[in-house]
């Protein structure tokens, strides 16, 4: 299976019920699939930020086994929409 940006960016959608999700694929500048990606959920509400990587890290759990670099930033919608006014 070769990970592509619409593929995570869909099952993070579905799984997390994500209203925004980024994702860049940062391969061509690496020497191996890699990508860097933010992730806004209402099912980041209260939980800390090893909570929700942790719970991004569960829904892409196969995909990782096949990328080598993986950045990620999570926010809350209230997060996201102030960080946008910044």
């Amino acid at each position: 299976m070769s990970v592509t940006a619409d593929h995570i960016r869909d099952k993070l959608i579905k799984e997390l019920a994500a209203v925004h999700v980024d994702v860049e694929d940062t391969s061509p500048n690496r020497c191996a699939a890699s990508f860097k990606v933010l992730v806004v959920s209402p099912q980041f509400e209260g939980k800390q930020l090893l909570q929700r990587h942790r719970m991004v890290n569960a829904c892409l759990a196969e995909e990782l086994k096949e990328i080598h670099a993986f950045e990620q930033k999570t926010l809350t919608p209230e997060q996201w929409e102030k960080q946008k006014t910044k």
